[in-house]
């Protein structure tokens, strides 16, 4: 099969380890279903599984993607949901302290936990739902499950631009949130606006009102900012960290003395995958699409996907 996957591994040079060629398909275990992908959408995942972070060398060769939306060997067309679960849990699969992603223990989004298989809506393309199981997922449980958001209530986005983030802005807009945004990037301000975000901030730059939550992927380099722009009971919702986790100040006695919730939050279940397609559907909202190239440009996908300069989803057609 043709597949994009780790050969080796290079913590200072992803790329380094990056190969577009054949691999022998995988065996079918069990309760697992083999998908025949059409679309995989690119995560900041399949970067640090290149640079070793939850990605052994034991694992090597490894086929990368946890995004992905094809057919099943019955015919039917499907989403796949990333998250993988131990077969004895129950509840929320993001809670098992067992998960792990595909693509860090099993070979990518090709053969999965037919559990994991969500039919794909037929007004989605395979392009737009590939896009869904990490990061619209990643930001639907964000504002929705871990935030507790409502129609009408207000959110501060960080660092609009990446995919979460750009998902973020879309899916509070559908939802009736009024939305904020920054940006270092005129840009992607500007496009933050013709997303559905109702003001556009510089990064750092102080808001004119406090927010009723905050969404935070950046981590250190706006920590601070999004602490003090949230209304006294407000909520901080953390799923990432691409400036890094260790902070200079972490705002303690902000946080005590206005009685802030600091959440985690990660990834998101299949019913939520499930609600978020419902979502899509009742509001016309679709995932944001940088750009569609073929599998045998998926080096080029994955350098500008490195450089950060774009907004939305890079995918890859097989």
């Amino acid at each position: 099969m043709r597949a994009v996957y780790a050969e080796s591994i290079t913590p200072d040079d992803p790329l380094a380890g990056l190969v577009v060629g054949e691999r022998p398909e995988p065996e079918v275990p069990d309760g697992w279903a083999r998908v025949s992908v059409r679309a995989a959408a690119l995560n900041h995942h399949d970067l640090w599984s290149l640079r070793g972070v939850g990605l052994g060398q034991d694992k090597l060769p490894m086929v990368l993607g946890c995004d992905a939306a094809g057919v099943d060997e019955d015919g039917r067309e499907v989403i796949v949901h990333a998250v993988i679960s131990d077969p004895s849990w129950t509840g929320d699969e993001t809670m098992d302290p067992r998960r792990s992603l595909l693509s860090e223990r099993h070979q990518g989004t090709v053969v999965v936990p037919r559990r994991n298989l969500l039919p794909k809506p037929a007004d989605l393309t395979f392009e737009e739902a590939a896009c869904l199981p990490t990061a619209w997922l990643t930001a639907y449980r964000m504002l929705f499950t871990r935030g507790e958001l409502r129609p009408g209530q207000s959110v501060l986005v960080q660092g609009v631009g990446g995919g979460v983030a750009t998902a973020l802005v879309v899916l509070g807009h559908a939802a009736g949130l009024r939305v904020l945004a920054t940006s270092r990037d005129e840009a992607k301000r500007a496009r933050a606006l013709e997303l559905g975000a109702d003001a556009v901030f510089e990064s750092g730059e102080r808001l004119p009102e406090k927010v009723d939550a905050v969404m935070e992927t950046v981590g250190r380099a706006t920590w601070s900012h999004s602490i003090r722009s949230l209304r006294p009971g407000g909520t901080l919702v953390v799923s990432g960290t691409t400036s890094g986790p260790q902070l200079d100040d972490a705002e303690l006695t902000r946080i005590f003395f206005l009685q802030l919730r600091v959440v985690g939050s990660t990834m998101g279940t299949l019913q939520e995958l499930r609600d978020l397609t419902a979502l899509l559907a009742v509001s016309g909202a679709r995932p944001v699409i940088h750009d569609v190239v073929p599998v045998e440009r998926a080096r080029d996908a994955f350098a500008e996907m490195e450089r950060g300069d774009m907004v939305g989803k890079l995918v890859l057609t097989f």
